[in-house]
């Protein structure tokens, strides 16, 4: 599993296709024959060719992954190999008895190809994906050390929040999408089981806090297998919290507050499990109950992108409408560091990658969600044709950008 020294842990996934029968003792001696021959790399790589016939017949990508430093000279490394196939089934509802289905919560078995690819896409301007994974990590290293959790405490509780559209909940699922194959080795699957707090207060479901208890003892029943991984999301935790102080104004049915209740001790009940973590967003932190904010070991704010991520997440979009053929011919784009070796300096070479963060910065204030629809919008009203340019896709971009602006302050002044 793991070569060279100590120096930097270097992390290997490999995508093994569904159909695959090879073991992975195998699946890693060729992964390894791979990396000998490329001892020298900069920053993230992923290969989909393969000229070994193993590897073609086996295995649809090997990819090196979350590289902060660069250059990587494999060779000085260790590295960590994680080996995974990706689960195509769908999202399942979790159903409480035998003819009826529970609408206020889905579930996932990880690693699921409806995950795949979120991680990379989300960009963010801090460390912040590598915080929340270290934080898990050292979760479950604790717990498999017997760390008594009396004396130090951690509460398997992650609260992201932040203003909407900021990917908080697609956070959330690539972060459990990341761990269920990063720990791969420890841990044969992963489970992910989403709830949603405003069908909890559904007329159908408030009636009684009896199913928030069952719904909680199908988690426990995933939880009660030890080869899983389990996470649970709760998207938009406020609404629970506020239904439980609308309740004590009077404002709510007293019912309401028993559901509250049951939610927040069932969490108490599960988080004791060391292989299962508790994830929440929000969308207003001011609102969140300061009972339920003191659970949470991690409160992240997940701002709007900044002006380089903007540009990071327009780079993204631009490459995959030039690998589809889109956008032809296919032109180089720099990153940001690349521009700011060459002093942002005007020349042809550089035309359409200074034009792209003008774009970036007028596009600042736009939620990550806008950003993403963006280039659809920009070749929907402003190209109209099949295949485009570079320059002229980039000219559509920022007629987009700008109606994008247009409508968002008619919004705010009630147009």
């Amino acid at each position: 599993m793991e070569g060279g020294n100590h120096n930097e842990e270097v992390h290997v996934e490999v995508h093994v296709k569904s159909h695959s029968t090879a073991k992975r003792s195998d699946v890693q001696m060729h992964v390894l024959a791979l990396l000998n021959r490329h001892s020298t790399l900069f920053g993230n790589h992923r290969w989909t060719d393969f000229d070994e016939d193993f590897l073609r017949k086996h295995v649809e990508s090997v990819a090196i992954v979350d590289v902060e430093e660069m250059p990587i000279d494999l060779k000085s490394c260790s590295v960590s190999i994680h080996i995974f196939t990706l689960s195509d089934d769908c999202p399942s509802m979790l159903s409480l008895e035998e003819d009826e289905e529970l609408s206020a919560a889905n579930h996932w078995l990880l690693p699921a190809t409806e995950f795949h690819g979120i991680w990379e896409s989300l960009v963010y301007e801090s460390a912040v994906k590598t915080q929340l994974l270290d934080y898990v990590s050292t979760t479950i290293y604790f717990s498999d050390k017997n760390v008594d959790s009396n004396l130090i405490s951690w509460n398997r509780v992650v609260l992201l929040h932040g203003p909407p559209g900021t990917g908080k909940t697609s956070l959330c699922k690539a972060l459990a999408q990341k761990l269920s194959i990063r720990l791969s080795s420890r841990y044969a699957y992963g489970q992910f089981v989403e709830i949603n707090s405003h069908s909890l207060f559904s007329k159908w479901f408030s009636e009684s806090g009896k199913l928030v208890t069952k719904m909680f003892q199908k988690i426990q029943q995933l939880i009660d297998d030890k080869d899983a991984l389990v996470f649970v999301l709760i998207d938009e935790v406020e609404s629970l919290t506020a239904a439980r102080n609308a309740c004590q104004a009077g404002t709510e049915p007293s019912d309401a507050i028993r559901v509250v209740n049951s939610v927040l001790t069932q969490l108490d009940q599960i988080k004791r499990h060391s292989n299962v973590v508790i994830l929440t967003t929000s969308n207003v932190t001011e609102k969140i109950d300061l009972a339920f904010v003191d659970r949470a070991d991690i409160k992240q704010y997940i701002g709007p992108p900044s002006e380089k991520g903007i540009y990071n997440i327009y780079l993204s979009c631009l490459e995959e409408l030039m690998k589809c053929q889109i956008i032809h011919p296919r032109q180089q784009l720099f990153t940001i560091p690349e521009l700011e070796t060459m002093g942002f300096a005007k020349s042809e070479m550089c035309e359409h990658s200074l034009t792209l963060r003008n774009i970036a910065i007028k596009s600042k204030g736009l939620s990550g969600r806008a950003l993403r629809k963006l280039p659809f919008l920009s070749h929907a009203l402003f190209v109209k044709t099949p295949t485009v340019t570079l320059g002229r896709f980039l000219e559509a971009m920022e007629r987009a950008v700008d109606k994008q602006r247009e409508e968002k302050a008619n919004l705010v002044n009630g147009f």
